[in-house]
């Protein structure tokens, strides 16, 4: 199973970005997507999760800015970012829990996108 991530850049406070996250191979079945983030000198914190069943979940802190959502069919999930702030400056990071022919049941990340918020 192979995430490719895109969309992140350097925008300034207020502004939007959409991350978008595709996950390929021999997937058989997608549970959890989810976008996490690692700033600088801290912790990969999880930002924003969507379920099979479509149920999401959010961080306090980006609650009513961000927006996750997936694409079932397409094994596709994206993070709709508004209203940004620049503690939101971090590596972003897509994550699904799949099934595939290879690893079975595992955790999967992509390499990573970064987003700069300046003030």
């Amino acid at each position: 199973v192979q995430l490719q991530a895109s969309g992140g850049g350097l925008v300034q406070a207020g502004e939007s970005l959409k991350l978008s996250c595709g996950a390929s191979g021999s997937i058989a079945r997608v549970e959890d997507m989810d976008w996490y983030r690692q700033a600088p000198g801290k912790q990969r914190e999880l930002v924003a999760g969507i379920g099979s069943t479509g149920k999401t979940n959010y961080d306090d802190a980006v609650k009513g800015r961000f927006t996750i959502a997936r694409d079932s069919d397409k094994n596709t999930v994206c993070l709709q970012m508004n209203n940004l702030k620049p503690e939101d400056t971090a590596v972003y990071y897509c994550h699904v829990f799949a099934f595939s022919a290879n690893t079975r049941w595992a955790h999967h990340w992509g390499r990573g996108t970064l987003v700069t918020v300046s003030s």
